[in-house]
This record gives structure tokens, sequence and C-alpha cells, in this order.
């Protein structure tokens, strides 16, 4: 796939993964919902009310996150740990292919959190953006808090001679899995960059980074917070090159999508590249949908940011003070609750 149908591909094939999405296609029909990750595991779909024993009800909560490779599966499993040692809530984390796929989950009721990226929640909540969303409005969509930076990272290996950006021309590139927020932003970046002629694959970070080590691929997009597990397995195995995103290439990108915000990689984040990488950045956010109820989501959100020191990922960035940095859409009352107490 190459030159101006790459784009117009894509916008077709977001357009139908995220149609589906917000059909409910992932076990709305009382099934368990389990599905397979993008890196073949089994997960399980179970969530919502179920009664305990003596009449008592045990609430049981889906959140959905992303591929395992990522961020958001990490993370949300530490979320799962302080809300559950903190709250009577269960959280059943599911991992998934991430922004577009969890809205579409929110949506339908399939999940009751979710892991998304601020600009994908707005194009969600606006009905615009990308085919997934044009006319297509998710109105229940509603926000919870943001928490840190999503580096967009450009990885290659020293071999392909990639250093920049122009030399993705003509190159095999994974743009992330089909429908994620991380295929939205590559070839935002890449159209905006005039990169035009390449072949696209979609797979998870896991995949990708077994696509770069058997030289399937020359260079893979990854959006989460630095480090991400799958680019730091791959740098302790192979002569890893981050190609950065920078100058006129990191202006025309914020200039055309003005949710990006100027982001670097510090040196030593990844074995082997030890100088700064200057790149740009979307947020990760805590998404919910306005069934939830007030007392539930003050709940989890308590749990969390009143427990932050019990984590250990991405604790420079999240706090309650910053929560609501980059928000894109308006907050659901629970958290509303909770933050302005």
């Amino acid at each position: 796939m190459t030159n101006n149908s790459t784009r117009r591909r894509f916008l077709k094939t977001a357009g139908v993964a995220g149609v589906a999405a917000l059909a409910g296609c992932g076990g709305g029909d009382g099934g368990d919902g389990g599905s397979t990750d993008g890196d073949g595991e089994m997960t399980d779909g179970d969530s919502g009310m179920t009664e305990g024993d003596g009449g008592d009800t045990e609430t049981r909560l889906s959140w959905h996150a992303g591929g395992t490779g990522g961020t958001y599966f990490p993370l949300s499993n530490e979320f799962k740990t302080v809300v559950e040692d903190n709250t009577d809530f269960t959280l059943n984390v599911q991992s998934t292919g991430a922004s577009v796929e969890n809205v579409g989950s929110l949506a339908s009721g399939d999940a009751d959190f979710a892991l998304i990226q601020n600009d994908i929640a707005s194009f969600a909540k606006n009905g615009t953006g990308i085919d997934a969303f044009q006319d297509n409005a998710v109105e229940n969509l509603q926000g919870v808090a943001t928490l840190y930076p999503e580096t967009i990272t450009v990885v290659t290996l020293a071999d392909t001679g990639i250093t920049q950006l122009s030399d993705l021309e003509g190159a095999t590139i994974n743009t992330g899995d089909l429908g994620s927020g991380t295929q939205v932003n590559a070839l935002q970046i890449l159209e905006s960059v005039g990169i035009s002629d390449f072949s696209e694959q979609n797979a998870s970070f896991s995949q990708a980074a077994d696509q770069l080590r058997n030289g399937d691929i020359d260079a893979a997009f990854v959006v989460g917070g630095w480090p991400v597990g799958a680019i730091e397995d791959l740098a302790n195995t192979n002569d890893l090159v981050i190609v950065p995103i920078s100058g006129d290439n990191r202006e025309a990108a914020k200039e055309d999508a003005s949710w990006f915000a100027d982001d670097t990689i510090p040196g030593g984040t990844y074995t082997g590249v030890d100088e700064d990488v200057e790149t740009i950045a979307v947020q990760a956010m805590i998404a919910t949908n306005a069934e939830q109820p007030e007392g539930t989501v003050e709940s989890v959100t308590a749990a969390i940011f009143d427990n932050v020191d019990d984590l250990s990922i991405k604790t420079d960035f999240i706090s309650a003070d910053s929560a609501q940095d980059g928000m894109s859409i308006e907050l659901h009352p629970g958290a509303a609750a909770y933050f302005d107490a």
C-alpha cells in the first residue's frame, strides 16, 4: 500500500473498525466477551454486577487497557491493585487494541473504565477527526483524569540506515494496531511531514518489535509513556535508533494537530540511546461512560489518586494536581466530586 491510497485505506478501515466497536460487537449479548489480544493472549471480557453469597452484591468493573507491550496494560494492573485494596470493587483488566477500540467498548457498555488518548477522546465526543467517529459522536463518553504524556516514539534498528523522518520514504512501517490511537497519530505525522510512499503494517508494540528483529519492517511507531516495555526489550538485544521528530517536522505536526505537544525522551531511557531525543506527545487519560454511578466513579478515582505513592509507573506525572491538564472532554460528575472536594 503506497502513496495516497495509504490514507484513504486507513480512513476506511478505521471507520469500519470504529463503527463495529461502537455497535458493541465484543460480547454485548451477555457472552464472556473474551478475545485474543495483539500478543496472542486470551483476555477475559467478564464484567458487570454479580450476586454474592447471602444476597450481597459484588461489584465487578471492566477496565480496558491496551497491548501488553505498552504502558496502558501494566499501569492498569497497578490501578487494579490500588482500587481493590481500597474499595469493594473488583477490576477486570483486559488487553485491547487501545484508544479507538476502548472508546467503542465504553460506548457500548462492554467497558466501565478505559485508558485512551486525549485526542481520540475529543474526536469521539465531537464526532469528528477520523471516520470511526465522523458524524457518529459518542455522547456518553466522559472523562475521569489525565495521567501522563504519551510519547510518540519512532523506532528502528541501526542497520536500516534510517536516522531521520525523511528516510521513511519508501519504507515498510508498522503504524500500530488497526484502528488504534497509535495508527491515527502515525498517519497524521507521516502526512504532515510529507511521507506518502510507504507500505503499512498493523500490529501491537510487541509484534512490531519482533518484526524489527526479523527484518520484516523498517520502522515502527509506538505511542506510550517511556520507557515502553517492548522497546526496552528490543534495545537490550539490538542496536536501536530512535528517530527524532524535531525542527520543522515537529512544527508541521503540531500545526496540523493541535493536541500534539513537545516532548523529549531522555538519554539513557533505552539501552544504547545515550542522547536526548526530541519528539512530540499526546496525553493518556482515564475515561468512563455516563451510565456509571457517580459514587462508583468517585470511589475509583479516589482510590487511584489517594494512593499514587503505591504506583511504580509514570509516578513523575500522575497526581491529583495535574489530573485535569489536557482534559479534552467533559468530566464525569463522580470525578468532578473528587477533584472539587
